[in-house]
């Protein structure tokens, strides 16, 4: 058997965690059959030390059913990753939230909810998209951004109306690009049916890559889409990145608003200042012009005064901006003229004008 050969069937090990098995991602140092043994050598970088058993056993697995296998001598080889230097959180004082030989990014301004189900990733999109119509119409096309940073769940591509794999170019991703907004997500680097099951030093790796080793150019604004929750994932996200601010996403319902408020406790915490408070599904217009106010009232304005910010606006509840998420045509592109991209357009005027106050 040749190494080649060894190498074939090793393609059937995926590395933990990932859809990409251990050949393609360039772990097998050597392979060798000796008298009915392989003799294989692996290099991973980790700080799991499951991660070796795990991989050890499932290699072992795999030559073992090749039928003139008779015993493997598997040695891994483990190195810790190097430590990245930690940037400075809330800003940077140079006045650009990122800057590296490959990005620009003068602001970078975190979207987040603390529950999970308020249509959080569907409000970044629309803010995204109006950004970018605002800049364009400026002339200045191509300077907003959106990081999805929702590792479980990435929903953006779709969305936006994105889907395949993003080029490579000297080692770095290229984002993708729809309706003048650069994107990068989790959803372009994972099989569609392969869950992502990591711990958080998984989470901020990621993260990390997605700041230093995509091309984002230069932009003006960077929205980051956080996952739901308060836990230490979304901390050490915080912490990862220098952001500018956060806007708090809720629907009015106390069982939403409890913990958003907690989710803009944890931003004040580490010393990021709050943008303000968005009031997603507020209500339901019928068509003879009746609102409805289908999930309480006055909960994203209760939010705000409790974290000692403001209410940036009110989302009301459309179909249209439903389908727009299913079908990966934003509502602020397909119907710009709605009550729903007028809102989007405020807050998204309300946000600059705040961004543009920081100091220098």
């Amino acid at each position: 058997m040749t190494p080649e050969a060894i190498k074939e069937h090793l393609k059937q090990v995926k590395y933990p965690g990932f859809s990409r098995d251990i050949v393609s991602f360039g772990l097998v140092r050597s392979a060798a059959f000796v008298e009915g043994t392989v003799k294989l050598s692996l290099a991973i970088t980790t700080n799991d030390p499951k991660t070796p058993l795990q991989l050890k056993r499932e290699v072992a697995d795999c030559l073992n059913a090749i039928p003139e296998v008779r015993d493997t001598i598997i040695d891994i080889a483990v190195s810790a990753p190097k430590a990245p230097a930690t940037p400075p959180v809330g800003g940077n004082p140079t006045g650009n939230a990122t800057d590296t030989p490959h990005a620009k990014i003068r602001h970078a301004v975190a979207i987040a909810s603390g529950k999970g189900g308020v249509g959080k990733s569907t409000f970044a999109v629309n803010l995204a998209c109006s950004l970018a119509r605002s800049l364009a119409a400026e002339g200045r096309p191509g300077r907003v951004g959106l990081m999805d940073c929702d590792i479980y769940g990435p929903s953006v591509p779709l969305m936006i109306g994105l889907e395949g794999s993003p080029q490579v170019e000297n080692d770095l991703l290229i984002p993708m690009e729809s309706n003048g907004v650069k994107v990068m997500s989790m959803g372009f680097l994972i099989d569609d049916n392969t869950p992502v099951v990591w711990r958080g030093p998984m989470i901020m790796k990621t993260v990390q890559q997605f700041v230093q080793n995509v091309k984002w150019g230069e932009l003006d604004i960077l929205l980051i889409d956080l996952p739901p929750g308060t836990g230490d994932a979304q901390l050490s996200l915080v912490q990862t990145i220098p952001l500018d601010g956060a806007v708090i996403v809720t629907t009015p319902q106390p069982a939403a608003t409890n913990i958003a408020r907690k989710g803009g406790l944890m931003f004040q915490k580490v010393n990021v200042p709050l943008m303000g408070v968005a009031e997603n599904m507020s209500y339901f217009t019928d068509p003879s012009g009746e609102k409805h106010l289908l999930f309480g009232e006055g909960g994203g304005q209760a939010t705000a005064d409790a974290l000692g910010t403001s209410l940036l606006g009110q989302v009301p509840l459309v179909p249209a901006i439903r389908e727009g998420g299913d079908t990966g045509k934003p509502i602020v592109i397909t119907d710009p003229e709605s009550e729903s991209a007028s809102v989007f357009e405020s807050i998204g005027s309300s946000l600059r004008e705040a961004l543009a106050k920081k100091p220098a």
